[in-house]
């Protein structure tokens, strides 16, 4: 089982969800963020395509941040071992690191270029299961209130890919 908070306001209960609710979740993303240079790795990749996959389009965080389970996040990527937890702290700063999208937007005549690092914040605590996941504003309209150009996956669609250029063609 897993703890899934409810991303309206932190302060609000957390509701509590079976690790299943995984194979439930959709992916949502503008069409120029999926086409825009992604300057990252397979895991970092991975997590902050599980990190997407807990904004609520429909009513978004108006801090622009989600809080995601380190139980669900291990189960995602299926590690068991004594050491995974020094794992996911190097997993996490190496996306921040490497998160940075370049973003080319079709304007009348030419393109408007973009480069926006989409994850700017992450708090965790050794000690219990909460990940806190702050997205930068500028990367929010690519991922809430889309009405064309977008694409939406399953998040337990790219689970199995085993590279960031299958990830990258599967989008």
């Amino acid at each position: 089982m897993s703890i899934i908070p409810n991303n309206n306001e932190l302060n609000e209960k957390k509701v509590v969800y079976p690790l299943k609710e995984i194979e439930k979740r959709k992916i949502v993303e503008h069409n120029d963020l999926i086409t825009s240079v992604a300057k990252m790795d397979k895991v970092p990749l991975k997590i902050f395509e599980l990190a997407v996959s807990c904004i609520d389009t429909d009513n978004p965080p108006k801090d622009h941040t989600i809080l995601l389970s380190k139980t669900e996040l291990f189960a995602f990527f299926k590690v068991s071992d004594n050491d995974k937890h020094s794992r996911f702290k190097e997993a996490i700063e190496k996306m921040q690191k490497q998160a940075f999208f370049q973003i080319k937007e079709v304007m009348g005549k030419g393109y408007n270029m973009k480069s926006i690092v989409p994850i700017p914040f992450v708090e965790w605590n050794s000690y219990n299961d909460e990940v806190k996941i702050e997205f930068h504003r500028e990367i929010m309209p690519y991922l809430i209130e889309l009405k064309e150009k977008f694409t939406q996956y399953a998040l337990s669609d790219i689970m199995e890919l085993n590279s960031k250029y299958s990830i990258i063609l599967y989008k």
